[in-house]
């Protein structure tokens, strides 16, 4: 196996985990859920959504919990924008760094943002003028690059033409997002390749949910790529409220056991990480996906 010598892990429970939860936390609450996961040695955790609350009313709280982070050193705490008003305010309440997202495909942009994928784009450009200005990076991320819930498979020209336009908006990344978990190994490899054959040097980093079992080997795929930055969310948390039967992300735990096994650096602590999902399965009341907090780290951790 060809591999990356070092994986970047993007944290996305504290947003993506808890946009899916019926149970509403806190702000307390969810300020404890970040502290864990930085304690843990994540160095990237998106933190909130700036959106309506009455479309995702589990992120109302979300100026008050960029405000009130006790930022950990070296950590990057991240807002996901929908729009303008969301990036002003996710800018103002003193977010590291910006994502936004557009659907490759049109039915689940209008279903998730309310709007077409080409007036998603126009609104992007003012989101990149604004990170510019604030002197914010900002990455972009494409949803339903692996297919759509409403309209079935989706064309990787398709993927790779909105990626070569967020790039030029000056994304510093692309993030390809497999928003249902219908993805295969042998399909993430071939977009992979025919990505960087059109848009040679743009960074990857992908978001699988593991909706059908197929995450962790959707990121094998990935890494024998060359790609070396994922996302997981603590537990599996998640889905998508605009994506039915989608299940949550890749389990963070999950994804730092299988790269410490492989010799994969991650610069993450695997005990404080379980103890985080251990913790926030009771928080949210109910048995959370995960496999590796409940098999516990056994006599394999810390050995490659």
């Amino acid at each position: 196996m060809r591999l990356p010598e070092r994986v970047t892990i993007t944290e996305v429970g504290p947003r993506d985990g808890l946009q899916n939860e019926e149970l509403l936390l806190d702000v307390d609450r969810k300020l404890e859920m970040i502290d864990r996961l930085a304690a843990s040695g994540l160095r990237r955790i998106e933190a909130a959504s700036f959106v309506s609350p009455k479309a995702i009313p589990q992120m109302r709280d979300a100026a008050e919990v960029m405000q009130r982070l006790r930022r950990a050193p070296g950590v990057t705490y991240i807002a996901l924008v929908p729009n303008e008003t969301g990036a002003r305010n996710a800018i103002a309440a003193g977010a590291d760094e910006l994502s936004t997202v557009v659907s490759a495909s049109e039915t689940h942009n209008l279903r998730n943002i309310n709007r077409t994928v080409e007036e998603t784009l126009a609104g992007i450009a003012t989101i990149a003028r604004l990170a510019d200005e604030a002197g914010k990076p900002w990455c972009g991320y494409i949803s339903t690059a692996f297919g759509c819930p409403y309209e079935g498979a989706v064309a990787p020209a398709r993927v790779i033409e909105i990626a070569g336009r967020l790039r030029a908006l000056g994304s510093y990344a692309i993030a390809l997002g497999d928003t249902i978990g219908a993805a295969a190994p042998r399909q993430v490899s071939a977009l992979v390749r025919e990505l960087r054959r059109e848009l040679p040097g743009v960074p990857l980093r992908m978001h699988f949910h593991d909706t059908r079992g197929t995450g962790l080997a959707n990121v094998l795929a990935g890494l024998e790529e060359g790609v070396d930055s994922f996302d997981g969310s603590i537990g599996g948390l998640g889905g998508c409220p605009y994506a039915p039967g989608a299940a949550g992300n890749v389990a963070t735990e999950d994804l730092v056991y299988m790269l410490d096994r492989m010799g994969v650096e991650t610069g993450v602590h695997l005990a404080p990480l379980v103890d985080a999902a251990r913790w926030i399965e009771g928080i949210v009341g109910r048995a959370l996906p995960g496999r590796v907090k409940g098999a516990g780290e056994g006599v394999f951790q810390g050995v490659s």
